[in-house]
């Protein structure tokens, strides 16, 4: 499979990042329960994983025909599908996990929206989102959310609404600082701002290809220390602007 810069793909993303979706994936697992959901944006299925029980049947959405493909030989089933148009019945899921996909879309709305219409009755979703002050320039990244915004967004769909902070030890949010600053050091040769002056889809495509050559040099700098276990659920309360992942809980 052909790493874009922006799928997690082991061995060749940064061991920091995979270890930051598999702690996100592990929240997902202990909150949702047992029966039948999907894990939207579910790549290759190695995250998704995770996720598999006796008493859970994981179906994977993803965009990408041959990724799809590729995710159903690890879960239950996999389909190539639009997170903003699903092909599921409504009201016949009892979990949703979609980790790391709203912030992916301008219409993010819509992608909620598909998320409330699957769940049953008493269903329950899980939404893992980047927290807008501490990620860093991705043009795959377009929409962004605060704490509040995220709140209003998932109101406009849920009444029964928690949120959470995914954080890390200081040696994680060290890690990710460090990555920053190569990132803050490679985007200081723009001088000129280009990159704000391309088309979107060019600039994307520039930037996977950037990450296909930067994520060498960052993985022999010290990422692998860094493991799931570094991470820990934070409540509302607690989430502060180096807050990596906002983690909302959606119940119908």
């Amino acid at each position: 499979m052909q790493p874009t810069g922006e799928r997690p793909v082991r061995d060749h993303t940064p061991p920091s990042l995979i270890a930051l979706h598999e702690a996100g994936y592990a929240f997902v697992s202990e909150t949702v329960g047992s029966g039948t959901g999907i894990d939207i944006g579910c790549g290759l299925g190695t995250e998704s994983a995770m996720l598999v029980r006796s008493d859970r049947r994981v179906i994977g959405i993803d965009y990408h025909a041959e990724t799809a493909g590729t995710a159903a030989r690890v879960i239950d089933h996999a389909v190539c599908s639009d997170a903003r148009s699903l092909p599921i019945a409504s009201a016949s899921l009892d979990w949703v996990c979609s980790s790391h996909i709203i912030e992916h879309f301008r219409d993010s709305s819509t992608h909620i929206a598909e998320i409330a219409r699957v769940l049953k009755p008493g269903g329950i979703a899980v939404i893992l989102t980047p927290n807008e002050p501490a990620d860093f320039e991705n043009p795959f990244h377009v929409n962004l959310f605060t704490l509040d915004r995220f709140w209003n967004e998932l109101q406009g769909h849920f009444t029964n609404i928690e949120v959470k902070g995914l954080t890390g030890s200081t040696e994680v949010l060290n890690e990710f600082e460090r990555r920053r600053r190569v990132g803050r050091a490679v985007l200081r040769l723009d001088v000129f701002n280009l990159r704000h002056r391309l088309p979107h889809q060019l600039l994307a495509r520039l930037h996977s290809i950037g990450r296909r050559l930067a994520y060498p040099v960052l993985n022999r700098k010290g990422g692998d220390v860094v493991v799931a276990s570094d991470f820990l659920i934070i409540e509302e309360n607690e989430i502060l602007n180096d807050t990596l992942v906002l983690a909302a809980i959606a119940r119908r």
